[in-house]
């Protein structure tokens, strides 16, 4: 039975970002995964084909109406959906070929199969016929997420679709009925609306997205009702019937009134759960909660010594990112231990802090204007009693943002009273996704609105309206 430091299950953004850490720290490093390439759900299924369908739409929407502002006239736009499936499949081989070559440099072995816990430090490998068995001094559990299914309408992948069959309808629904208003959601409604698809979004909570601020919320489904998406908010859905080839969804409105919706298909998009069974982990007492979350410390460590967990299996936001960190973070922990023999957090000034901090971990939804936010909502610092400054910003006062034709949305701010240190930042505009890591940063370092808004940035740019709203924090702002 070979030996390895360190042993992952799970090849998404999380596990195969920390077996290249743990690698580059000298473990030798077992990477273990029972899909067919590696990359896990984001690559494969998720954040990378979901973002290169919203490109594509993206860029055909523009052609059938905002070309002409710019001068640009094109007659009898249309769309090719194999030419664009054949463009997002090629991306994510692209990727994931990458990812193997990455294993590759840095000498991890990868193991295909399902794994399955035997004790608190053995694997066994199933694939097929085959079996395998490994050791570790220490496993890591990063099997991700999956999506959650209703009960009283289960997926049948044709009708009633999934996230992942979403990706790849081989043709556009007339007629699309959403099942949630989150980041899937929203993302993948936007998608078939823009290609020619009547969307309807059902969502339980009174706001879309749900995490975000309100009034950035609310903005953001202003706009993309403009564009053609219907939403029925604070409304509860109790049934689906699949009849001679259409869908009925019936839901109860914020009214108390029972309404039908009729489509082609529907997308239910309500959340994931994590994938924690199936793996031996109640065989070897590990503790799972109800919904399937595995409980961990400080240092990520289950109540097994020596098994560890991130993404999506633990509490936090199920995000790629999120998971990124906590890997590596999880190796760098393993690594100190391996070397000291010690089993507490890494120091700081090692250069290896195996900490990830999430009052700084920022959430995106790729949506035309993209929201992307950060710390605190205004919601979240009345609740806990924060005494807090605004500092706004709106795009149609920024030069960059009216020379691309995008002034939708706003940049605002959220800075403690007394001393002025960013609590939150929420950006709902064009490359939000990008513009959110600026803020990022500063959060990370403690950076007051007074330092950011005396932060030079190079005009014209879109980031100069994060500049002009952390200048309205303290009432100053140029252009606003």
């Amino acid at each position: 039975m070979e030996k390895f430091d360190y042993a992952i299950i799970g090849a998404g953004p999380g596990g195969y970002v920390s077996a290249i850490r743990a690698a580059q720290l000298g473990l030798k490093t077992a990477l273990i995964e029972k899909d067919e390439r590696l990359g896990g759900t984001c690559l494969n299924v998720g954040c990378i084909p979901s973002k290169a369908l919203l490109e594509s739409s993206e860029l055909f929407y523009q052609a059938g109406h905002k070309f002409k502002e710019h001068g640009i006239i094109i007659d009898n736009v249309r769309s090719d959906l194999p030419i664009m499936m054949t463009r997002k499949n090629i991306i994510v081989k692209t990727l994931t070929d990458g990812i193997d070559d990455l294993m590759k440099k840095n000498q991890v072995s990868v193991l295909c199969g399902t794994g399955r816990l035997s004790s608190s430090d053995s694997i066994t490998v199933q694939n097929g016929n085959e079996t395998t068995s490994i050791e570790a001094n220490a496993l890591l559990l990063a099997m991700g997420s999956i999506p959650i299914e209703l009960p009283f309408m289960p997926f049948d992948g044709k009708y009633i679709v999934n996230s992942t069959d979403a990706l790849s309808f081989d043709a556009v629904p007339e007629r699309l009925i959403v099942v949630g208003a989150g980041a899937i959601g929203l993302e993948l409604g936007c998608v078939w609306s823009r290609l020619g698809s009547k969307v309807s979004a059902v969502e339980m909570l009174p706001q879309i997205a749900p995490f975000a601020d309100r009034q950035m919320s609310i903005m953001l489904q202003r706009s993309l009702k403009s564009q053609g998406l219907e939403f029925y908010l604070g409304s509860t859905v109790t049934g689906a019937e699949v009849k001679t080839g259409r869908v009925s969804l019936t839901f109860e409105d914020a009214k108390g009134e029972i309404k039908t919706l009729d489509g082609d298909r529907i997308l239910v998009a309500v959340g994931r759960k994590p994938n924690s069974r199936n793996t031996g982990l109640k065989d070897i007492g590990v503790n799972i909660e109800k919904n399937g979350s595995i409980p961990v410390d400080l240092n990520f460590q289950t109540n097994i010594q020596g098994v560890y967990a991130i993404g999506d299996l633990i509490h936090g936001p199920m995000l790629a990112h999120k998971a990124e960190d906590e890997g590596i973070a999880v190796a760098e922990i393993v690594a100190h231990h391996r070397r000291t023999g010690l089993r507490t957090r890494p120091s700081n000034q090692a250069g290896n802090p195996g900490h990830v901090n999430y009052d700084t971990i920022p959430n995106v939804i790729y949506t035309s204007p993209e929201l992307a936010v950060v710390g605190l909502s205004e919601e979240q610092a009345k609740e806990k009693n924060i005494k807090y400054k605004t500092g706004k910003f709106y795009f149609r006062g920024n030069g960059r943002a009216l020379s691309l034709g995008e002034t939708d949305g706003l940049v605002k701010i959220l800075a403690e009273e007394e001393t002025g240190k960013l609590l939150g930042v929420h950006i709902l505009g064009p490359r939000a996704s990008d513009l959110i890591a600026e803020a990022v940063i500063a959060m990370e370092f403690g950076v007051t609105a007074e330092k950011l808004a005396r932060t030079i940035h190079a005009h014209p740019t879109l980031s100069e309206a994060v500049k002009e709203a952390a200048m309205a924090v303290n009432k100053r702002s140029i252009h606003g």
